[in-house]
């Protein structure tokens, strides 16, 4: 039956002995705590809740699903005392602000905890972690009162949160939004519109929800220069501070949806409700990026999560499973069959997974340091950390969701026919992961954002600033033959992202619509450099650690032999993503309309 153990051991490799945590610490403001015995000591509490209480629930989740009736969802059995452990156990308010009753720990700590709740059960994890979305919007640009008033109850966990953006005439083109924003004598606002597709916006499992909201004020400019940004919360709070009257704010319905049923994903009404202001009139979708790139980031995780658990458990599967005799003769010839993990297509599917589940983790916790140093660094390094993640974050939100994806449907492979059987859980882990690839912006989306927006816009500088990263490291290594597999491969990808970025650029400047026609080929080419950076840097670290000598001889082997089948047969990909990107746009835009498809003979 599916489980999960939390991969301690990587995310140890990966944060202490790859990106060198402890000496990020050590140098961040206010990180002084985070000392590498408090780390270890979350980290394995992190995994007991993970592995023992959110992991049971996972099926739970699937099985049985949110209901609704009368406006109300309840959870699925177990959900709600699962998330008052999670509370009671100080985990929302693990790295916001001792100001407003946080621990005050980096957030990338907070990220390694994520990922072992986000892993073992993510349709419950998407619970708390819309929330921290919110903490941030509102820890960012909101108001002393609005702080005191909302953020300490979210920190607190005793309140969740919400982002509201979508409505049914429009999902990404958020300039076409129709909610409006009617100010009030109070200095309130009513708030009335309908907002769809809103993850954890109605349940049992705390007493307050606050939605953050896109609505229009009466006298905004059209399009996305109009759009203004709003708490709104389901319970209005008192003087106090706690919970008061109903806001007039309602769930429509909950929707039916291929995967994530734990989760419930609603139609939210607002009829006039109470609603405040956050930052400047207008600038709502500037303070609203905040929380889209936490989510983002958090989406990019939810790639790496089904990767990790479709690795876990097919691995175990194949292991047990006998199936045929391996080609070169038998393996265990006292059993009826051998193992199916001898076989070379079998170990092709597990590795696939494993590169794509152990890079990605090297991925996002890379890009949770420059979180941590965006926050908390020097003006001259929170200006390069917010550069690198400008270009960053489209790249893993989209890339390591594709392959997520991939990995999940290999990890059912694996089972055969048994992985299309609920009871073994791979085709709910395939179900669950195909939503990554769409929310929080499409793949499509993200690709437009990093070529047009990231690259393109800013005449290359931004890439340049990573492509710099790479460009000193392949220097600081070439010296090693035993590297140079990784090195030499790598490096010559690296000037060849800055090729094709100079081809499609003077392509788009004949025809713009080069841009659209080759991002999504220019984004996955990205996605497979940049891992193959992080593959590069694990193996130097392996490498290094067994020259010193190691009783972990086994496992640092392992990712020299993941990090050569990445290179070798995953990362040629990258020519096939070029040749297409550069084969221009009228493949795509030659053909009618109406010569797509034809009914009638």
């Amino acid at each position: 039956m599916p489980e999960y153990k939390a991969p301690l051991r990587d995310i140890k490799f990966v944060t202490e002995e790859v990106l060198d945590f402890h000496g990020h610490y050590a140098k961040l403001p206010g990180a002084e705590e985070a000392t590498p015995d408090m780390v270890s000591a979350i980290l394995e509490e992190g995994a007991k809740f993970a592995e023992r209480v959110l992991s049971p629930l996972n099926r739970v989740g699937d099985e049985q699903g949110c209901t609704f009736k009368d406006g109300v969802v309840t959870t699925p059995e177990g959900f709600k005392e699962a998330y008052q452990q999670y509370v009671e156990g100080g985990w929302p308010s693990l790295s916001h602000p001792a100001e407003v009753g946080g621990q005050g720990l980096p957030d990338s700590l907070g990220m390694m905890v994520t990922e072992m709740i986000a892993t073992s059960n993510w349709s419950w994890g998407m619970y708390p972690g819309l929330s921290h979305g919110a903490m941030n919007t509102i820890e960012l640009h909101g108001t002393d009162e609005q702080k005191q008033t909302y953020l300490t109850k979210l920190v607190s966990g005793e309140w969740t949160g919400t982002m509201c953006l979508t409505e049914p005439h429009c999902g990404t083109d958020l300039g076409m939004l129709k909610t409006k924003a009617e100010p009030q004598a109070d200095g309130s606002y009513a708030i009335t519109g309908t907002k769809i597709f809103i993850s954890a916006g109605e349940h049992d499992m705390a007493g307050n929800i606050v939605h953050i909201v896109l609505a229009r004020l009466p006298d905004a400019p059209a399009g996305t220069k109009g759009i203004s940004l709003f708490i709104v919360p389901k319970f209005n709070a008192d003087e106090n501070g706690e919970i008061g009257t109903r806001n007039t704010l309602s769930c429509g319905s909950i929707e039916h949806k291929m995967g994530i049923h734990g989760n419930a994903t609603c139609v939210m009404n607002f009829d006039g409700a109470k609603g405040y202001l956050i930052g400047e009139p207008n600038r709502g979708l500037n303070c609203m990026f905040v929380f889209m790139n936490t989510a983002r980031l958090g989406t990019a995780l939810q790639g790496l999560a089904h990767a990790e658990w479709g690795l876990q458990n097919s691995v175990a599967y194949a292991k047990d499973r006998l199936q045929m005799r391996a080609l070169s003769g038998a393996k265990s010839p006292e059993k009826a069959a051998d193992a199916i993990i001898v076989h070379p297509d079998v170990r092709r599917m597990l590795l696939t997974q494993k590169a794509f589940a152990e890079g990605g983790r090297a991925f996002i916790h890379y890009c949770s340091m420059l979180v941590d140093i965006t926050k908390k660094g020097s003006v001259e390094e929170k200006a390069e950390a917010d550069e690198l993640m400008s270009l960053l974050t489209p790249i893993a939100k989209a890339f390591l969701t594709e392959t997520g994806f991939e990995a999940a449907n290999q990890g059912l492979q694996v089972f055969g026919g048994h992985g299309y059987i609920a009871e073994w859980g791979m085709e709910q882990n395939v179900r669950d992961c195909r939503i990554a690839t769409i929310y929080e912006g499409t793949t499509g989306i993200q690709a437009l954002d990093l070529l047009g927006r990231k690259v393109l816009m800013t005449q290359g500088a931004t890439l340049r600033r990573f492509t710099k990263i790479i460009h000193k490291f392949c220097k600081e290594n070439k010296g090693d033959k035993r590297l140079k597999s990784y090195i030499s491969v790598l490096d010559k990808l690296n000037s060849e992202w800055g090729d094709v970025t100079l081809k499609i650029g003077m392509k788009a400047m004949r025809n713009k619509e080069e841009v659209g026609a080759a991002s999504v080929d220019y984004l996955m080419f990205s996605g497979y450099v940049v891992l193959a950076y992080f593959w590069a840097r694990m193996a130097v670290t392996a490498q290094t650690k067994l020259d010193q000598g190691t009783d972990e001889e086994g496992f640092y082997k392992a990712k020299l032999q993941t990090a050569t089948f990445y290179y070798e047969r995953l990362l040629p990909r990258t020519k096939a993503h070029v040749d297409a990107m550069l084969s221009g746009a009228d493949n795509l835009l030659a053909m009618d309309e109406e010569n797509f498809l034809f009914l009638n003979a």
